[in-house]
């Protein structure tokens, strides 16, 4: 048992502080626990978790198997690992971007150990249906993907402004850019791919816990209708619209995240 929770451990980055209900975070695609930075320590007074999916940030990259991770229900695998093996309870999970999905998915698998769930600009599915918008139409998502199989860098520079939403913060672009950029161009393909053609529409009615979502106002990721959708889909949940534009409040806005958040739980 000690064997394999070193395992897990190593294997998703987990690092544990604090003492309290526990809340987790789930960071989102090209990214890493670090994206938590601003948000994660106001929550001093609970036993805060972060981690990295495998393939981001410092997570064992040796544990990457592209089976495993051909859908989300991979990753949402490693999530409820981590919380058995930490044998976490009440979690409060905090999710962003796939991110929040990932969690969403997880805390179907598992409700008994999943109190609350906050989704921070979740998108059940990116591509236009007849009778649902994601903001993408199959065409766009395909330019997407190919600009990302030809030319990764570029794309994440590129693509990091629009995302982050914040021109009068710079260096918060240039972070994420720098993000995308420090992860294994293989892997943030094949994510990328899992991400943006994933339809979760489904699992949202499954969902039993208390849930916040958390929507920018403008958000070239995940616009407002999306949120609403979600709001609407999830039973017990409540839509919060941040006055603020990028699908990143949580760095570009954190103060009003942490806020939202404070104000959802008891």
């Amino acid at each position: 048992m000690l064997g394999e929770q070193v395992d897990v451990v190593a294997r998703n980055n987990v690092t544990v502080s604090g003492t309290g209900r526990p809340i987790v975070f789930a960071h989102g695609f090209g990214c890493s626990q670090d994206m938590w930075r601003f948000v994660a320590p106001e929550f001093d007074d609970h036993q805060v978790v972060l981690f990295d999916h495998v393939g981001a940030g410092r997570s064992d990259l040796s544990a990457y198997r592209p089976g495993k991770y051909d859908s989300l229900e991979g990753y949402a695998g490693d999530v409820v690992e981590i919380l058995e093996q930490l044998d976490l309870n009440d979690v409060v999970l905090v999710g962003h971007s796939v991110g929040s999905i990932i969690g969403l998915l997880a805390a179907n698998r598992i409700p008994s150990r999943i109190g609350a769930l906050v989704l921070v600009g979740p998108s059940p599915r990116y591509i236009d249906t007849d009778d649902y918008t994601g903001g993408f139409s199959q065409a766009d998502i395909d330019a997407l993907l190919d600009g990302l199989d030809a030319n990764y860098f570029g794309w994440a520079e590129s693509i990091a402004p629009a995302m982050m939403g914040a021109p009068d913060q710079p260096e918060l672009s240039d972070e994420l850019s720098d993000s995308f950029c420090s992860t294994d161009p293989t892997i943030a393909r094949h994510f990328a791919r899992v991400t943006f053609l994933s339809d979760n529409r489904a699992d949202l009615p499954r969902v039993g816990a208390p849930t916040l979502i958390i929507q920018s106002r403008d958000d070239v990721i995940a616009p407002v209708g999306v949120g609403r959708y979600v709001a609407d889909h999830v039973p017990d949940s409540e839509l919060v619209i941040l006055p603020v534009t990028g699908h990143c409040p949580h760095l570009s806005a954190p103060a009003q995240v942490v806020a939202a958040i404070r104000n959802f739980l008891p």
